[in-house]
């Protein structure tokens, strides 16, 4: 079956956890090294490489397109893995609204303390996004 056609009922929103932060900071790291090694051996060649862009679609304060199926009742407001495959390699995480509106938050600790799983963080995100 092709991608593009998949059913509605399959579910393309996962719930940020802990495990996903860490899933995050690796690919983060292996960037980094790939990184390292592209630069080391195209430090005489002009060679550009091609950089992944933010789709327009999922931009931050836009309405979710239908594309991507209903928002199950209850992952609104809850903290997802990020849709944008330019996230992926971004310690960031997105919430929906009730209106189907997308904000992006940073998973790094805020005041340097309080991370992105805190109940008083959880309450002030959701406090933020509500209509």
């Amino acid at each position: 079956m092709d991608p593009l056609f998949l059913p509605s009922e399959t579910n393309s929103f996962r719930r940020f956890t802990p495990e996903s932060l860490a899933a995050i900071e690796e690919r983060i790291a292996k960037k980094k090294t790939q990184q390292a090694k592209v630069n080391q051996e195209n430090k005489d060649q002009g060679v550009e490489e091609d950089k992944l862009t933010p789709q327009l679609d999922l931009k931050t304060c836009k309405k979710l397109p239908s594309l991507y199926g209903d928002v199950p009742v209850e992952l609104i407001g809850e903290p997802l893995e990020d849709l944008d495959p330019y996230y992926s390699d971004h310690k960031t995480f997105m919430v929906i609204n009730k209106r189907r509106t997308i904000f992006r938050f940073t998973a790094t600790p805020a005041l340097c303390i309080i991370d992105p799983f805190n109940p008083v963080r959880k309450a002030a995100i959701k406090i933020l996004i509500h209509s």
